[in-house]
């Protein structure tokens, strides 16, 4: 019997393991949850000083982390199985939800991406952000692996139509980041060799084509200043030229909690979304960036123990693409931020102030522990 002939006999609820102990029976992962409140905790700390000393953006965001953890363990208690037989279901109804906001979504910042309803104004893209790697990890777990050239281009078709919706409203940044979340699940499935090859070969005409005719201007303008900010360092070099100077001015130790002057003189934008961690570097200094990467890694080290422990094939695809994408939002973050990559407005997981986002990285995580705690036993799936 071979190695995938034994997950996919555990996705048919054959054979059986140890009985669970008192923490999975309450479907909770403490080792995980642990890691995320010690951020989310730091991410406020930061929050306070970013926002200049705003108290209700803080209790804002507390009030969206309480539901947020709220939230995870309430996913974390429904089954895999439940997210696979849900799973179309999910995906017409987030395509469905993305064409409504193109049709009859709110602007705001030249941008049309949010549905407003009576109490809570809120953005469906995030949404899709978790939808996406569970429908591909659905349908890649009922077929044959590695996938043939026949499922590699429905699930590209599948991973298409909400990014090309995303990319009109348009949200490059979200849309992107949508598309590598359903692209992972298609790695961790074993793509062919000579199939990676075509995809690296057929990439340059591609890159062409989407700057030519699927970018903006204001789009192709962040990819021309991440080139050259210093072209127009009053204009659009403006944020990046700062964002560089608060992470410099900083050191190795910092300038001091509340005692940042890019942010707190206004001098930096968007301190308290995409570019907190620049308010981070300047009044913690390196240290301070290095202990919230140490946090990070600690969470996707976990998140990889997960994947690695699933039962099931549909349980390590999803397992593998949430925790990648997670460490993705990292590191384009901090990657537009210190002038590693173009700006794309993607904020820090777990930090940056925002309800929706911060909703859809808690989810993920639930599922996680749901993976990681619902187990077979005796022929029956918890």
């Amino acid at each position: 019997m071979t190695g995938q002939d034994f997950v996919r006999q555990l996705d048919e609820g054959q054979g059986f393991h140890r009985a669970p102990d008192w923490s999975e029976r309450l479907h909770i992962d403490f080792m995980l949850i642990g890691f995320l409140a010690i951020v989310c905790g730091a991410g406020l700390f930061v929050l306070y000083s970013a926002s200049g000393q705003d108290m209700s953006i803080v209790i804002r965001q507390a009030i969206y982390m309480l539901i947020g953890f709220v939230g995870m363990i309430i996913i974390a208690q429904f089954s895999p199985r439940l997210l696979m037989r849900l799973s179309p279901w999910i995906y017409v109804g987030g395509v469905v939800l993305l064409i409504t906001v193109l049709v009859m979504g709110t602007h705001s910042k030249g941008a049309q991406r949010w549905i407003q309803l009576p109490f809570i104004r809120f953005q469906p893209s995030e949404i899709i952000k978790l939808i996406m790697p569970i429908v591909v990890a659905t349908y890649l777990s009922k077929r044959q692996l590695p996938p043939s050239l026949k499922d590699i281009v429905v699930v590209l078709a599948m991973i298409g139509i909400p990014v090309v919706l995303i990319a009109k409203q348009p949200d490059l940044g979200t849309s992107l980041l949508i598309g590598a979340s359903g692209m992972f699940v298609l790695l961790l499935a074993g793509l062919r060799k000579r199939l990676i090859f075509s995809a690296i070969m057929l990439a340059v005409p591609s890159v062409w084509g989407f700057w030519h005719f699927i970018m903006l201007n204001y789009q192709k303008q962040r990819v021309l200043t991440f080139l050259n900010p210093e072209s127009d360092p009053w204009g659009s070099g403006w944020n990046i030229i700062q964002s560089k100077i608060a992470i410099g001015s900083g050191g190795i130790y910092g300038k001091g909690w509340l005692l940042g002057t890019q942010s707190h003189l206004d001098f930096l934008p968007e301190s308290h979304t995409d570019f907190i961690i620049a308010v981070l570097a300047e009044e913690f200094g390196l240290m301070g960036c290095l202990v919230l990467l140490v946090l990070y890694a600690l969470i996707i080290g976990r998140g990889l123990f997960i994947t690695l422990k699933a039962q099931t094939l549909f349980g390590r695809l999803l397992a593998g693409s949430i925790t990648l994408t997670f460490f993705v939002y990292i590191f384009v973050n901090i990657g537009m931020v210190s002038g590693l990559l173009p700006v794309v407005g993607v904020p820090l997981p777990l930090v940056s102030r925002g309800g929706t986002s911060l909703a859809t990285l808690m989810a993920g995580f639930g599922i996680l522990m749901s993976i990681h705690t619902h187990k077979t036993f005796l022929g029956q799936s918890r």
